[in-house]
C-alpha cells in the first residue's frame, strides 16, 4: 500500500473520497450517495453545493479576501457584526470574529476574565462549567468540557473547570424527577459559585442544548432563568456556548431563546457559516465591553484569519438565505415531523432509551435495557459501531456520549435545515434499518 500524507481522524481506516454535493447528499469518488443526516458535525445547515452562497464567495473574492485585522477593517466584517447583533437575544452585542467553535468559547472565556481585570478585581479568573458539556478541542476549550473521553489524553494540562450538574433529566444525577426535584441542577451552580468564592468565579459557560457530550440533552423549562438569577447574584458572567445551537439549527436563531434568557456572552460557529467557510464568533454584550472601553480598550486575543472579509461574506450570505428561506420556521416544522418518524422507530426498538431535542437537533441515547435504562458496556462500542452500519446504509448521523459518566451511547441526527419531507422519510428508513441492524448484531454477541 502506498504511504498517505494526510493525518486523517482514524489511521487505519479508509475514508472515502467525496467529489460533489448537492442538497442534502454528498457523493463519492466511488458514486456512492449518503444522506447527510448530521450536517456534517452539525454544521451543513444549508445542504451542500448551494450556488447562492458560492456566488456571494465568487464575488466577495473578486474584491478582496484577506486584510489583517490590526491593520484595517472591511464593509463585510462591520455588516456581520451588526446583522448578529440585530440577531441576538436582547440587547446589543459587539462581535470578535475567529475561524472555530473552540476559538470562539476560549474568547469568550478570555474575555470574560479581562472584563473583571479591567474592573480592579483580578481574583475573578475561574470558569465554571458543567460535567457534562463539550466546549471545544484547543486546551482552554477543553478545560472549560466535561466530556470524559476528550479530556482523557491531556488531563494533566487542564483546569478542572466542570463541577456542575448537568440538566440530565432522563438520568437525574440526584435520582429526583422534574418538578419535584427543585432543580437541583441549576442550584448545583449556586453551591459551587459559594464553595469556590464569588471572588474567584468570573463566568459560568453552558451549551443551551448539551451536544456532542450528551446526545441533544434539554433542560427544563426555566432551567436557564435560574442559571441566569444565580450568576447575576453572584456577579458571575454567563456565556452561552451557541456554537451547535446557534443559528437556527433549534427553531430559533439562538437555542437559549427557548428560555428567554439574555447572556453576557455568545459563543457561535458551525451555522454562522453553514460549513461554507471557517467562522465562528464570540458575542460579547455592551455590559461586559464597557469596563474594556473605559480602560486598555483592547481585547487580549486575536488570530491571523479574524475577521477576513472572504468568511464574514459568506457568513453574511448564510444569514441573508435563512431569513429569505424562512428556515427558522422550517426547523419547526420540519423537526417536529422528523421526531414523529423517530418516535416510530422507538415504539419498535428496544435499545432507544430515550429521544430529546429541539427542532432539528434531535437526539437518541442506547441503552441495553429500556427499563434500567443501564447503558451497554464500554466495550461494546456501540456508538461507533451505529455509526458504522448508518455510514454503510448510506446515513452519517453523529456520535455523541451519554449516561452520567459520560461513558454511554448516543447519537445526534441534525440533517441540514432545507432537507424536504421525503427526504425525512428516507432519513427514518435508513435509521431504522440502522437500528434493527445494531439490534441483531447485539443479540448475536450476547
Amino acid at each position: 500500500m502506498n504511504r498517505e500524507y494526510l493525518i486523517k481522524p482514524m489511521l487505519d481506516r479508509h475514508y472515502p473520497a467525496i467529489q460533489y454535493g448537492h442538497g442534502v447528499y454528498l457523493y463519492d469518488a466511488a458514486g456512492s450517495k449518503y444522506l447527510d443526516g448530521c450536517s456534517g458535525a452539525v454544521t451543513a445547515s444549508l445542504g451542500h453545493g448551494l450556488q447562492e452562497i458560492g456566488e456571494a464567495m465568487a464575488e466577495q473574492a473578486r474584491k478582496v479576501s484577506f486584510v489583517y485585522r490590526s491593520q484595517f477593517t472591511s464593509e463585510p466584517a462591520e455588516r456581520l457584526a451588526k446583522t448578529l447583533s440585530e440577531l441576538a437575544p436582547g440587547g446589543e452585542y459587539w462581535s470578535f470574529f475567529v475561524s472555530s467553535g473552540s476559538e470562539a468559547t476560549e474568547t469568550a472565556m478570555k474575555i470574560a476574565i479581562q472584563h473583571w481585570q479591567e474592573k480592579g478585581r483580578p481574583s475573578k479568573y475561574k470558569i465554571l462549567s458543567r460535567h457534562m458539556s463539550y466546549h471545544g478541542i484547543t486546551l482552554g476549550a477543553l478545560s472549560m468540557s466535561g466530556h470524559v473521553l476528550r479530556r482523557k489524553r491531556f488531563i494533566p494540562l487542564l483546569e478542572d473547570f466542570p463541577v456542575v450538574a448537568a440538566p440530565y433529566c432522563y438520568r437525574c444525577p440526584y435520582q429526583q424527577s422534574y418538578p419535584s426535584c427543585g432543580m437541583k441542577c441549576a442550584s448545583d451552580l449556586e453551591v459551587a459559585i459559594r464553595r469556590i468564592g464569588a471572588d474567584q468565579v468570573a463566568a459560568f459557560i453552558a451549551e443551551p442544548i448539551v451536544g456532542a457530550a450528551g446526545g441533544a440533552v434539554v433542560p427544563p423549562a426555566r432551567y436557564y432563568n435560574e442559571i441566569k438569577e444565580i450568576c447575576d447574584r453572584y456577579e458571575v458572567l454567563f456565556i452561552a456556548d451557541e456554537v451547535m445551537t446557534g443559528i437556527a439549527r433549534t427553531g430559533k436563531m439562538f437555542g437559549i431563546e427557548h428560555w428567554g434568557v439574555e447572556p453576557d456572552l455568545i459563543a457561535l460557529g458551525k451555522g454562522m457559516s453553514a460549513g461554507y467557510t471557517p467562522m465562528a464568533a464570540a458575542l460579547v454584550s455592551d455590559q461586559v465591553m464597557e469596563p474594556i472601553l473605559a480602560g486598555s480598550k483592547s481585547i487580549m486575543a486575536g488570530h491571523t484569519y479574524s475577521a477576513n472579509p472572504q468568511s464574514a461574506a459568506i457568513s453574511l450570505a448564510v444569514l441573508q438565505y435563512i431569513k429569505k428561506n424562512k428556515l427558522v420556521d422550517a426547523a419547526v416544522d420540519k423537526g417536529r415531523y422528523l421526531r414523529d418518524k423517530l418516535d416510530h422507530i422507538a415504539q419498535k426498538s428496544s435499545i432507544i432509551g430515550d429521544i430529546r431535542g429541539n427542532g432539528m437537533l434531535l437526539g437518541l441515547e442506547l441503552v441495553s435495557d429500556q427499563a434500567t435504562k443501564a447503558s451497554f458496556a464500554v466495550e461494546r462500542h456501540v456508538t461507533s459501531r451505529m455509526t458504522e452500519l448508518a455510514f454503510r446504509n448510506g446515513l452519517l448521523i453523529y456520535p455523541a456520549g451519554g449516561g452520567l459518566d459520560g461513558t454511554g451511547d448516543a447519537i445526534i441526527i441534525a440533517p441540514p435545515l432545507v432537507i424536504t419531507n421525503e427526504e425525512i422519510d428516507e432519513l427514518a428508513e435508513k435509521m431504522a434499518q440502522t437500528i434493527f441492524e445494531m439490534q441483531e448484531e447485539l443479540r448475536a454477541v450476547v
